[in-house]
């Protein structure tokens, strides 16, 4: 993984819980792929490469401007509260997945503002992945349940979004090595940090 990618996850990793402390730790798997995480695992061999004393963060009220100055903002505000997500990260999200829009679809057949894949769709109930307001609540309960998959490790969520659970797992809950998701979980992090510091990212 190159420097700058490692530089921007260690910045922005703990940014996923600014209410608490959060050390940074840094893992090396033996295929060399590298994990920057604020939990720690016990059996692993981790390197605190940053002492978190507390996540400085824009007012509460800059980041819901920053975050609600965007499309879909009605259906984004209600998948967060109902499955108590950040509305901020479902926008970060949807930019990186669709650039918001809803009748995206990828050459893997992954579909909507959310990009779901059909059989993801269905497992979750999502009748018509091209209806903004299914594909946003699929996407927030599919993103939910990868963070409580991954103890909250938002980069390790994102990569399983983006690669499937079962990368990441298989590798030993590591980032996996592909280049796409190298460059999807740092990309999604950005934009979440810019709409966390009440900067709307430039949509794409």
């Amino acid at each position: 993984m190159r420097l700058s990618v490692l530089c921007l996850l260690v910045a922005v990793v703990a940014i996923f819980a600014p209410s608490v402390r959060a050390d940074i730790y840094r893992a090396v798997a033996a295929d060399g792929s590298v994990m920057l995480t604020n939990v720690y695992r016990e059996g692993r061999n981790y390197v605190r490469v940053r002492r978190e004393a507390a996540t400085r963060s824009a007012p509460s009220s800059k980041r819901q401007t920053a975050a609600r100055a965007r499309p879909f903002v009605e259906l984004v505000m209600a998948a967060a509260v109902e499955h108590d997500l950040p509305e901020a990260l479902l926008h970060a999200v949807i930019q990186a997945e669709s650039n918001y829009n809803p009748m995206a679809l990828s050459k893997s057949g992954a579909a909507g503002l959310m990009q779901l894949m059909p059989a993801t769709a269905r497992e979750l109930g999502v009748d018509d992945v091209w209806d903004p307001e299914s594909n946003i609540r699929g996407g927030a309960r599919y993103l939910k349940r990868l963070l409580g998959m991954f103890d909250n490790d938002l980069s390790l969520a994102l990569a399983a979004y983006n690669a499937g659970p079962t990368a990441v797992i298989n590798r030993g809950k590591v980032i996996p090595p592909y280049a796409e998701t190298l460059r999807y979980v740092p990309k999604v992090i950005e934009h979440y940090q810019r709409l966390q510091a009440g900067e709307p990212a430039t949509l794409l």
